[in-house]
């Protein structure tokens, strides 16, 4: 599996731009899957519903399914987060997995900015960003794509990551 990172301050887009990108990219053949990392008090699970329940009652994990979907729900439980590679192990098999969030990972990633959201761009100190998504003019040293233009940057990604146009 190709790995490849989206990196931005809340706010910035990434989740628009990865929106707009999973179907170029369905569209192409290729299968994409996604690790979006979250804030501490993430729940994905609504009160009162019976998973809801076996969890709070002290089940370490509670895997609902159904005819559409299913979803595993782990509790930490005080342990410590898992890595980003213990996540990609747990990960179907795929073509690309996305990755937004996990800023610190060594994967190469590209930032996402907004000028709206007032917040310095994270390249500089970043080594692993190879590229940048923004609504400005910007003399980074790397490749630089509008917001708007998942063609492009559907067409960047392939290309840094080795696969077929």
């Amino acid at each position: 599996m190709k790995i490849f990172g989206f990196a931005g301050y809340s706010g910035s887009g990434k989740t628009t731009l990865i929106e707009k990108l999973i179907p170029l990219f369905n569209r192409e053949g290729y299968s994409i899957s996604l690790i979006k990392h979250a804030h501490h008090g993430f729940d994905i699970d609504q009160p009162c519903k019976d998973s809801f329940r076996h969890r709070k009652a002290g089940a370490k994990e509670v895997l609902v399914s159904s005819g559409k979907r299913w979803a595993l729900m782990h509790e930490l439980n005080g342990q410590e987060e898992p890595s980003l590679s213990a996540h990609l192990a747990r990960i179907s098999p795929c073509d690309i997995v996305f990755v937004e969030g996990f800023k610190n990972e060594p994967i190469p990633k590209l930032e996402i900015h907004r000028s709206a959201v007032m917040k310095p761009f994270l390249f500089p100190d970043d080594p692993h960003i190879v590229a940048i998504a923004c609504d400005m003019e910007i003399d980074a040293g790397l490749p630089r794509f509008d917001l708007d233009r998942a063609d492009l940057i559907t067409q960047f990604i392939k290309k840094h990551l080795g696969m077929p146009s």
